[in-house]
C-alpha cells in the first residue's frame, strides 16, 4: 500500500518523502481534494514499470508477420457462390 500525502503537505516535506522512496522503499501518493494526483517512486521501480510497457508491441508484430495469404480452394468459391477471388497486390 502507498503512502498518500496531500499536494501541500508534500511540497513541505519533499526532501522526506525522497527520503522515504530512496532509502524506505515506500511509494507516495500525491493527492488533491482526497484524488490522486501523483506517485513518487524509485527509479528502480520505474524501470519496472516501464520494461512492462515495452514488450506488448513484439508479439503482434511477429504474428502479423507470419500472416499469410491463402487462396480458397475452387470448391468453397463455389460452395459459397464467390464469382471473384483477391490476389492482394502486385499479383497479376
Amino acid at each position: 500500500m502507498a503512502y498518500e500525502i496531500p499536494v501541500t503537505q508534500a511540497r513541505a516535506e519533499l526532501a522526506d518523502l525522497i527520503n522515504r522512496v530512496v532509502y524506505g522503499g515506500e511509494r507516495v501518493v500525491v493527492t488533491r481534494h482526497g484524488k490522486p494526483l501523483v506517485a513518487l517512486v524509485s527509479a528502480v521501480d520505474l524501470e519496472q514499470l516501464e520494461a512492462l510497457q515495452e514488450p506488448a508491441d513484439e508479439p503482434v508484430i511477429s504474428a502479423v508477420s507470419r500472416v499469410r495469404e491463402v487462396a480458397p480452394a475452387a470448391r468453397e468459391q463455389q460452395r459459397f457462390g464467390i464469382a471473384a477471388e483477391h490476389r492482394g497486390p502486385g499479383a497479376s
